[in-house]
C-alpha cells in the first residue's frame, strides 16, 4: 500500500537580485526562513491554494506563477511523504506584511540565509536562481540532517500527482 502522501505548495517571489522569504512563526518549520505556501484545501487546485496561502501569509496577491520544481521529502520518523510543488512569481500587488504565521523579508541573492532555512534549500535554490527546472528527493534523519538526496535539472516538469485524486474532485 505505500506511504501516505501530503501535497504541498511553495512559492518564492524573485525580483531582480532579491527574493522574498518569510520567517515561519508557528507550526511545521517554525523558526526557519522559507517561501510561501502550504496544503491545498478540498476542491482547490495547486495554483488556487498557492494564491490563497500567499495572501494569508504575506498579505499580497501574486500575478503569473511558473512551476519550476517538484520535490519529495521523507523523514525517518514519519511514514508520510511530502510532495512539494515549487513555483516562482516575480509580480505581486500589495506590500508584504507580517501575519500571524510569517514575517516577510527581502534578501539579496548573495545574502540568502541558508543557515536558517531547511537544509535542502542550499541544494536546489541555486537551480531556482538560475531559472532552471528541477526535481528531487530528500531523506531527513535526526535533527533534519539530510541522509540521502537526489536532485536533477529537468527540461520540463511532468505532473507527478493526479490533482483530482488529491482534491476529491
Amino acid at each position: 500500500m505505500g506511504n501516505k502522501r501530503l501535497l504541498t505548495t511553495l512559492c518564492i517571489i524573485h525580483q531582480n537580485s532579491k527574493v522574498l522569504l518569510g520567517m515561519k512563526k508557528r507550526g511545521f518549520g517554525a523558526g526557519r526562513w522559507n517561501g510561501f505556501g502550504g496544503k491545498p484545501l478540498p476542491r482547490e487546485t495547486i495554483e488556487e491554494s498557492l494564491r490563497r496561502e500567499i495572501q494569508e501569509e504575506a498579505g499580497i496577491e501574486v500575478g503569473k506563477m511558473q512551476k519550476v520544481g517538484f520535490l519529495e521529502f521523507e523523514f525517518n520518523d514519519n511514514p508520510e511523504i511530502i510532495e512539494a510543488h515549487i513555483f516562482r512569481a516575480d509580480f505581486f500587488i500589495g506590500e508584504p506584511k507580517e501575519t500571524e504565521e510569517m514575517r516577510p523579508q527581502w534578501f539579496h541573492i548573495d545574502e540568502i540565509p541558508f543557515a536558517d532555512m531547511w537544509p535542502d534549500d542550499v541544494h536546489w535554490f541555486p537551480l531556482f536562481l538560475e531559472g532552471k527546472k528541477f526535481k528531487g528527493k530528500f531523506l531527513f534523519g535526526e535533527n533534519d540532517k539530510i541522509l540521502e538526496k537526489n536532485l536533477e535539472e529537468v527540461a520540463e516538469l511532468k505532473e507527478k500527482v493526479d490533482e483530482k485524486k488529491h482534491h476529491g474532485k
